[in-house]
């Protein structure tokens, strides 16, 4: 298949209309691939997000049968879950409420995209999407199905419903209960519920022939570890900060056949949790279409493109699909707008764009960034090669809990344009904490993973302390196996370590201290800033930089701005190291700059060009520079 790669064009519907789909169209009239479509052809608003889920169900129904897809999307399962779904009651009304269009697509993608072994195919799913949208009725008839119709023949099955608190899961766990009770007395379902024996107890639903259990339990006592759950349903996980519970559900299902995890939330104020991770995690799989990446991880986020749609009453569709609805979207928009209206008034807008646009963005007035420029600036590592090229180097020496972190600038023109890559690496010390794992409970960042991508290596001190030999040695290595050309290196004048000494003593680099005050940083800080949001500068998708840039406050004086942290544990110590770099960084392009001098250019040569140019100057034929 022709390889589509939508990481920088982000032209979803571009990219559909290249398609030859005539015997799609044909052979799938299916509700789920009815919606797709209808996205794609333009009829039926959605963001950007949705109108990745909808070329990706498309793309897949083009890729069976190939021998690296190992999925089909059976028609037969698509239409037995919408007609169970049609007999469920809805709790508040008791009777069954007619599925919309986006609605039947999330019960088809769950449950229609099987293996070849009959299994599911998504194993792990994110459905999100605004506040008051029915979400948590739509899961409801998704445990019932699991529970009911797929353990048929099965016994000693663990089923889960699951949310933040006590509280949350009991209404998640109402729902299903309800639900269970009203569809044990409709006659299409009596005999099987009889059957069965349905006991529906305060915290759970057994049925007492088979033992097939739905368990009620709230993240916060985190009694998942014996189990190992068929289907289970975490509502408001937006709002949980570690994956450490998370991964008792996701390994108690290793050996479950027909295993399913669905995550469902809105977005939250703290965007640094494992739900907005994964969100974009299976945002970057469905871009890089060719790659096949996370194949069975499904990826439902009906949200808003931008923050200027706060104020675009007619694109909210995108984040309230129920707004489709024409007997809810007068009440619907009127609630909408006043709550819009009431926040701006009390500067709470923040609240609307994260539950009722389901956005993710900074709460803080005083954040450095916006998460929306944060993450724009990402770009695929294959298109950005470091090699060869001029550099400017920042230093930031951890003080007591803090890591060390080394940030490389490189600057580039790219279409006639001034940009600038940022790249880093983080010495982590764990000495305060106790352990490497604590450290990583502290910070919230899974250091021992990230150290694998190369963006950091745990300290081999052996109390954990951070070891001065080990960061130079690093410096020094990764500057001559990239062969970079080491234009500033900038450091914080209280971090004159024994690895600067090193490098005072055993390199030529231009090294200064930069004085960690107003006057000196304002600057490069509004620099960095000013970057982020003009779109002129790039970085690989590196979770220790990203974490670093979205803690960063702005501390403001009579003289300019500063950045600082809200609290310990939020590391800021790149964005601090990249302030160092920038510090000369930001000239690289203009005329005064030391690089532009052709006085100086010599000294910013590395030395093969140095002795090429060297003895061009004397004549020597370049052949026999190349023969050595």
């Amino acid at each position: 298949m022709t390889k589509i790669d939508l990481t920088v064009s982000h032209d979803v519907v571009g990219a559909f209309e290249q398609l030859n789909i005539e015997d799609i169209r044909s052979k799938y009239t299916d509700e789920g691939t009815k919606y797709a479509l209808s996205v794609l052809d333009g009829y039926e608003q959605a963001g950007y997000l949705m109108r990745l889920a909808c070329f990706r169900h498309i793309r897949d129904l083009q890729r069976q049968g190939q021998d690296d897809f190992p999925f089909v999307y059976d028609l037969k399962k698509a239409d037995q879950i919408l007609k169970f779904a049609a007999l469920c009651p809805n709790v508040d009304t008791g009777e069954p409420t007619e599925l919309m269009a986006w609605q039947r697509f999330i019960m088809t993608q769950l449950i229609a995209w099987r293996d070849l072994n009959g299994g599911k195919r998504f194993s792990r799913a994110i459905v999100s999407v605004a506040r008051g949208q029915g979400k948590t009725y739509l899961m409801a008839i998704l445990m019932a199905y699991s529970f009911l119709i797929e353990s048929l023949g099965l016994e000693n099955q663990d089923f889960l419903v699951s949310s933040i608190n006590y509280k949350q899961t009991k209404k998640l766990f109402g729902y299903v209960s309800t639900m269970l009770k009203s569809l044990a007395k409709s006659k299409l379902f009596k005999g099987l519920a009889e059957n069965v024996e349905l006991a529906v107890q305060s915290d759970q639903v057994i049925m007492k022939k088979t033992n097939n259990v739905i368990r009620a339990i709230s993240y916060e006592s985190g009694q998942y570890d014996s189990y190992h759950f068929t289907t289970a349903i975490v509502d408001e996980i937006g709002e949980i900060t570690s994956r450490e519970r998370i991964s008792k559900i996701v390994s108690g299902q290793v050996k479950v056949k027909n295993r399913q995890f669905v995550q469902i939330s809105t977005a939250y104020p703290n965007p640094n949790v494992p739900f907005h991770d994964d969100q974009r995690m299976v945002q970057q799989a469905m871009e890089q279409d060719w790659k096949r990446d996370a194949d069975t991880y499904l990826g439902l986020i009906w949200a808003q493109d931008s923050l200027e749609e706060t104020f675009q009453p007619e694109t909210w569709n995108k984040s309230n699909p129920l707004l489709g609805l024409d007997s809810q979207r007068d009440n619907l928009i009127s609630g909408l707008t006043d709550k819009r209206d009431s926040d701006a008034l009390s500067g709470t807008i923040s609240d609307f764009q994260n539950k009722n646009l389901n956005m993710w963005l900074q709460e803080s007035t005083n954040a450095f960034l916006k998460l929306a420029d944060i993450e724009r600036s990402i770009i695929p590592d294959e298109q950005f090669n470091i090699d060869g090229r001029q550099v400017y180097i920042g230093f930031d020496y951890s003080m007591f809990s803090d890591n060390t972190a080394i940030a490389f600038v490189f600057p580039y023109m790219q279409d006639g344009e001034k940009r600038w890559h940022i790249y880093q690496h983080s010495f982590i010390p764990w000495e305060k904490a106790g352990s490497i794992e604590a450290k990583e409970k502290q910070d919230g960042i899974e250091y021992r993973h990230l150290e694998a991508l190369g963006y950091c290596t745990v300290t081999s001190h052996p109390q954990g302390l951070i070891n001065d030999d080990q960061v130079y040695q690093w410096i020094r290595e990764f500057v001559e196996d990239h062969e970079l050309k080491v234009v500033f290196f900038g450091y914080d004048a209280w971090g004159a370590t024994a690895a600067i000494k090193q490098l005072e003593n055993n390199s030529s680099w231009p090294l200064l201290a930069v004085r960690q005050r107003t006057s000196e940083l304002k600057d490069p800080t509004k620099f960095l800033q000013s970057s982020l949001v003009e779109g002129s500068l790039t970085r690989f998708d590196d979770k220790i930089m990203e974490k670093a840039l979205v803690n960063a406050r702005v501390v403001e004086d009579k003289i300019g701005i500063q950045v600082d942290k809200a609290k310990a544990t939020l590391k800021i110590d790149v964005v601090d190291a990249i302030i160092d770099a920038m510090y000369q960084a930001m000239f690289h392009f203009e005329s005064y700059s030391p690089v532009n001098d052709p006085n100086k250019a010599y000294d910013y040569m590395s030395d093969d060009e140095k002795n090429k140019q060297l003895l061009e100057q004397w004549g020597i034929p370049e052949e026999f520079l190349n023969n050595g």
